[in-house]
């Protein structure tokens, strides 16, 4: 079976990159960062999405001697001018290793800055760049990323209990639901990392 190494700890993302695979690449095993314990931490120093998910997948490519798969994603919101963007993740500055306190925290300061923007002005949009990264014989590198975009608007509390990071207070267009109360395989089609999935498995599928 043919692997490829995600560039994530987070079972979560883990299990939704499976699913995603699995309508276009049945046989590929996808492995999370926590199967190289010895894998030294890459600092994303990149100012956009793209160059993060770029850095992120050829230093695991590089350690790992296998094909790698990084996205970074980010929540803009126009209310206040596109932040917390490609700081989504660290925005409230939680510097702890547990996952959930981090995202609650970030949904926090999040609805906090909100608290004084009517509805109808909470508009956003999640957008995650997929990059893949593979090394040629000749020692060389091929490389491919992809976009997606999801629009939506912020909620003015946390609603669900699936999903992770900001979905329980992004409600996506054309629903009345939070991400995190959508079926996984509904959140697959719709979310900005399915599309950018979906967008690249098929480039996957043949360079693996």
């Amino acid at each position: 079976m043919r692997k490829i190494v995600l560039a994530t700890k987070n079972t979560g993302k883990i299990a939704e990159f499976e699913r995603l695979l699995s309508q276009f690449t049945p046989d590929i095993k996808v492995l999370g960062l926590s199967d190289f314990p010895d894998m030294p931490e890459v600092v994303e120093i990149g100012k956009t999405l793209n160059e993060n998910a770029r850095l992120k997948a050829k230093a695991i490519c590089e350690f790992t001697k296998l094909p790698a798969l990084a996205d970074d994603s980010g929540l803009f919101i126009d209310a206040l001018g596109g932040q917390p963007g490609v700081y989504s993740a660290r925005w409230a500055g939680y510097e702890g290793v547990d996952s959930k306190m981090r995202d609650l925290a970030n949904i926090n300061k999040a609805l906090e800055e909100l608290k004084d923007v009517p509805k109808g002005s909470r508009g956003a949009q999640f957008r995650s760049v997929v990059a893949f990264c593979r090394q040629n014989l000749d020692s060389s590198f091929l490389e491919k990323e992809e976009l997606g975009v999801l629009s939506g608007q912020i909620l003015t509390q946390p609603i669900g209990s699936a999903g992770f990071g900001y979905d329980p207070i992004f409600s996506p267009d054309q629903f009345d639901q939070s991400l995190a109360q959508l079926p996984p395989r509904v959140k697959d089609e719709v979310s900005h990392r399915g599309i950018a999935l979906r967008a690249i498995a098929p480039f996957l599928r043949d360079h693996l």
